[in-house]
């Protein structure tokens, strides 16, 4: 059984090579009877390449590739890349951190916690519940992409504040202060996704 945040079992390469031949034959527009014919296979083998119910010659393939116009090595590029660039964190999954300032009521959980030095980017689902509390304000390098997915408040940019309802994004460059003003209806859910460009390299 996987984990949450595990992907899918790797495709066999059978399944790979069909996907990656389909998709470059529909990307081109190209009927599946004319492919088959100027590789010189039969339509019905190529409908079982693509659909990964054979496993086909190099010959086959590399045919299929120059009528495609596509390298042989492009076809398996991919095939072998260890890991995965993607992270899927499931619903209430995400690491819980503490920053200065939380307190009851306050929660961040971060939700991509890559591993490494190298960040170029953080996102946050902070969760508010306690209407009476107060926020220090924060101020970090780049930009700040905030969503307001549930309740209701009023969010302070430099001297600036700007009313945030559910469905409501707000975009700012965060070496300005900014934070929570006012908490006007509670719980709030809010993803915070800080974007450090160049300064995580």
């Amino acid at each position: 059984m996987n984990m949450p945040n595990e992907p899918e079992p790797k495709l066999k390469l059978e399944q790979y090579l069909g996907i990656q031949i389909k998709r470059q034959r529909q990307a081109q527009e190209l009927k599946l009877a004319d492919v088959a014919r100027i590789a010189g296979i039969s339509q019905g083998m190529l409908s079982k390449i693509e659909n990964a119910q054979v496993s086909t010659s190099l010959d086959n393939l590399s045919r299929l590739c120059d009528v495609l116009g596509m390298p042989m090595s492009k076809l398996f590029a991919q095939y072998d890349q260890k890991g995965s660039s993607a992270l899927l964190v499931k619903a209430d999954e995400g690491l819980e951190v503490v920053r200065r300032g939380t307190e009851k009521g306050h929660t961040y959980h971060l939700l991509n916690h890559t591993r490494g030095p190298k960040k170029s980017f953080e996102a946050y689902m902070v969760t508010m519940d306690d209407a009476s509390e107060e926020f220090p304000t924060f101020s970090h390098p780049g930009t700040e992409f905030l969503h307001l997915l549930e309740g209701e408040l009023v969010y302070r940019h430099g001297n600036q504040l700007y009313r945030m309802q559910a469905g409501d994004s707000l975009t700012f460059d965060g070496d300005i202060p900014h934070g929570p003003e006012e908490l006007v209806k509670v719980p709030i859910r809010l993803l915070s996704i800080m974007n450090y460009g160049a300064q995580g390299e």
